[in-house]
């Protein structure tokens, strides 16, 4: 059964029915267990759960030391285009909005490395709108090689491949593969998805598992908390790294819990996710997941963020920009729009020496690809 199936034999859950049965009592039991079912992560999503954060949040963190100790995994994405096909409701990007748009030259593309690499960082995380004319598989495999120069880790956050083009790019010094389904509800993303590509959902769902069955090292996914129910969004979520996790165990799989921020097109959340809210949900994937990989972006504001770090937190981006070139040539084209408002600005060295203070080792290279 690919996960799918396992979406559709949950996809009609009642919430309220489920958390019916959950009671103070299970919620304690699952904190002392080693290996939770799907019910009993449900039930640390549950409202009734919101009462033991405090309890979670000491399992979270037991757990995370066992696992990844204190180290932070730091990277930066890179912004190469932000020509799109996709109408989506909630995307900077989108078709429809009025943004200057461009790609960058490969001599571009050096420029941004150079920068970047500069600060120490050998992880990056490259991104393109989702235009296969704009930003072919072609153009991407030609930027991968300019960057395998500076960076001993590249991801790519990309449209939906086919799983040969997947080989092909790992053949080439790629190794990670980021790719959120946005969200789960498929009601629900075609109503977010108005035109073009991104409406196939099978297609999308399916990437994660192309991109694991052509060797990549690493996969990631994500949901963009404020489209669904966020309890139900985190399920799901919860449920396909599980998957992963079961059919690819030797490829680390990991998660991103983004939440939506003012952008291009004035969406807003359609549902909200406060900070508690967030909280519970990264407790509640490390409790159900103890390997698994999580992520927090630059959406979230410094504060928050590194009160968010011994929960659970593994990886975190660092000087981070969505605009295209946004290291190097934003500042010569003022006209230029980016993809969502950041919050946390600091530089590179800045999150470093947070972390240090912290008691966190920040890690800027783990990985050594010898293509």
């Amino acid at each position: 059964m690919n996960f799918y199936g396992i979406y559709s034999q949950n996809k009609d859950l009642n919430l309220g029915k489920a958390f019916s049965f959950i009671s103070p009592v299970s919620i304690q039991e699952s904190l002392e267990e080693n290996n939770l079912d799907t019910k009993q992560f449900l039930g640390l999503l549950s409202p009734q759960a919101e009462n033991d954060l405090e309890s979670m949040a000491q399992r979270a963190r037991a757990i995370t030391r066992n696992y990844f100790g204190n180290t932070i995994q730091l990277y930066a994405p890179m912004y190469l285009s932000n020509y799109c096909d996709n109408s989506c409701l909630y995307c900077g990007f989108n078709l429809d909005n009025e943004i200057q748009r461009r790609k960058l030259t490969l001599e571009e593309v050096e420029k941004e490395a150079q920068f970047i690499s500069s600060s120490g960082l050998k992880h990056i995380l490259i991104l393109t709108g989702e235009s296969r004319l704009q930003s072919p598989v072609s153009y991407i495999q030609d930027c991968v090689n300019v960057l395998k120069k500076y960076f001993t880790s590249i991801s790519i956050e990309v449209y939906p491949l086919t799983e040969d083009e997947y080989v092909c790019l790992v053949a080439g010094g790629v190794d990670g593969l980021t790719i959120y389904q946005e969200v789960y509800d498929e009601r629900l993303y075609a109503k977010m998805h108005i035109f073009g590509p991104k409406k196939d959902y099978l297609f999308r769902l399916d990437a994660p598992e192309r991109g694991a069955k052509a060797r990549m090292r690493s996969v990631s996914i994500g949901t963009l908390l404020g489209l669904g129910d966020w309890r139900k969004e985190a399920f799901f979520l919860g449920l396909h790294a599980k998957y992963l996790l079961d059919k690819f165990p030797d490829v680390e799989i990991g998660i991103s819990v983004p939440r939506i921020q003012p952008q291009v097109g004035g969406f807003k959340p359609i549902c909200r996710v406060s900070d508690k809210n967030l909280v519970q949900i990264i407790l509640a994937l490390r409790i159900f997941l103890p390997r698994l990989g999580i992520t927090i972006s630059t959406r979230e504001n410094p504060e928050f963020r590194e009160n968010l770090i011994p929960l659970g937190i593994t990886r975190m981006s660092a000087g981070s920009t969505t605009n295209v070139g946004g290291h190097t040539l934003y500042g010569e084209e003022k006209g230029q729009s980016s993809q969502f408002q950041i919050q946390d600005q600091r530089s590179v060295g800045q999150i470093k020496a947070a972390l240090e203070r912290k008691g966190y080792q920040p890690v800027f290279k783990d990985w050594l690809c010898l293509l």
